[in-house]
């Protein structure tokens, strides 16, 4: 495989085309970008890549349990990674997609049992307008959009804060300026009756229950 060397791209509108094309031709060759989200900064590799996706957990030092969540550009792509999409996740992601909302649903063979920490299941989301939903979009291929850390610190919401972590390690950086920090993605598991929210992020508890119009959604 041809070695990568890291880059630093400031993002601008008028080069966005380019600076997306860069950072597509890189993940199609197993390299990682790191680009920015609605949240922090987070760290790409092509979902299905296995070589990729492990050197991603080693990079992060992730446990080897802890699954990885991806980002896909549209609902097309989504039926390519999972066996099926219960009626209540529909009404999630009509009503939240794109945006901080990442959905578990049973993975379909083709994804890597690493990437789901051995769990069977693949946390999925189309992230809101911006940068994240531009790379998936291009790529047409579902990519990982785990923080830009290692495991256990500080998400890093600027490019520094990624070259500081991982110097010469990740592939490219898309620098976007400071990233907006705040409460990450919610989570919720759709593969049990009633959905479990794991983790309230920027969707609420009560905004999911409101939508599914049931009380009994655990948490």
């Amino acid at each position: 495989m041809l070695e990568l060397i890291m880059r630093v791209l400031s993002f601008r509108k008028d080069r966005a085309d380019i600076i997306i094309a860069e950072a597509l031709s890189i993940l199609n060759k197993g390299g990682i970008v790191a680009y920015p989200t609605e949240s922090f900064y987070a760290l790409g590799v092509l979902a299905t890549d296995i070589v990729a996706v492990k050197k991603l957990f080693e990079l992060k030092k992730r446990p080897a349990d802890k699954p990885l969540p991806i980002i896909i550009g549209d609902s097309d792509i989504l039926l390519s990674i999972v066996k099926s999409v219960p009626d209540q996740a529909k009404d999630l992601i009509t009503r939240y997609w794109p945006g901080p909302l990442t959905i578990i649903f049973e993975a379909q063979d083709n994804v890597p049992a690493l990437l789901t920490g051995w769990t069977g299941k693949v946390a999925v989301r189309i992230p809101g307008e911006g940068i994240a939903l531009d790379l998936a979009k291009s790529l047409k291929m579902p990519v990982t959009a785990t923080s830009a850390n290692l495991s256990a610190s500080r998400p890093a919401e600027t490019s520094e804060e990624v070259i500081n972590y991982f110097r010469e390690s990740v592939d490219l950086i898309i620098d976007a300026g400071e990233a907006p920090g705040g409460m990450p993605s919610t989570i919720i598991d759709v593969t049990v009756i009633p959905p479990v929210v794991l983790r309230e992020g920027r969707v609420s508890l009560n905004n999911i229950k409101l939508s599914l119009k049931a009380e009994g959604i655990k948490r």
